[in-house]
């Protein structure tokens, strides 16, 4: 009998789940599968149920595209208060979404839970919350989603250094080294 380890699980929560977050979450997965990490799972939602359903912005498509990143998959979905419990990191995308998701969660341990993504990212990472922010992109043109994708970049390799300390530290039932490759990283939009 094999056992699975435990999986960290991320979530990218945005407004409508259609720009922001959803870059976030394939971004994300991208850059830890590179990093043959197992064990982990990244996924997104909005903070309301405004676009769900829908598939990804197709700026936002083009964008991923450009890097061979898939995003045909992705279907908006708004935020479900079990998350709470069941994911390990929660990276809000901008200062209302930190607030909404604080001021939503059930519990002391949801709380900890909150990071801003770009807490992540060393530019700003001293920063309050409001200068940590990804301005919505929806509103603009490609030179805006060409700005979320570099501000979300950015932040990456913070976010993927905290997911092999995380994994590091979860002890594996099979007796393997935490964190090496067996079990793929996957995104699961």
């Amino acid at each position: 009998m094999t056992s699975m380890p435990s999986q960290y699980r991320i979530i990218a929560v945005c407004t409508g789940n259609i720009c922001r977050s959803p870059m976030a979450e394939l971004m994300l997965a991208e850059a830890i599968a590179a990093e043959g990490l197992a064990g982990a799972v990244v996924d997104s939602a909005g903070t309301t149920a405004y676009e769900v359903g829908r598939p990804i912005d197709p700026r936002a498509a083009r964008r991923l595209t450009a890097q061979s990143i898939p995003s045909d998959r992705h279907m908006a979905r708004e935020w479900q208060a079990e998350w709470f419990r069941t994911r390990d990191l929660i990276l809000a995308l901008d200062v209302d979404h930190f607030g909404w998701l604080q001021q939503a969660a059930p519990d002391r341990a949801s709380l900890s839970k909150i990071r801003m993504l770009r807490s992540f990212d060393p530019a700003v990472a001293g920063k309050e919350p409001p200068d940590q922010g990804i301005e919505d992109p929806w509103y603009g043109g490609h030179a805006d989603f060409e700005l979320t994708w570099t501000l979300i970049h950015a932040a990456l390799p913070g976010i993927v250094a905290h997911v092999r300390a995380e994994l590091a530290r979860r002890p594996r039932p099979d007796g393997q080294h935490p964190g090496t490759t067996g079990q793929p990283v996957r995104s699961i939009s």
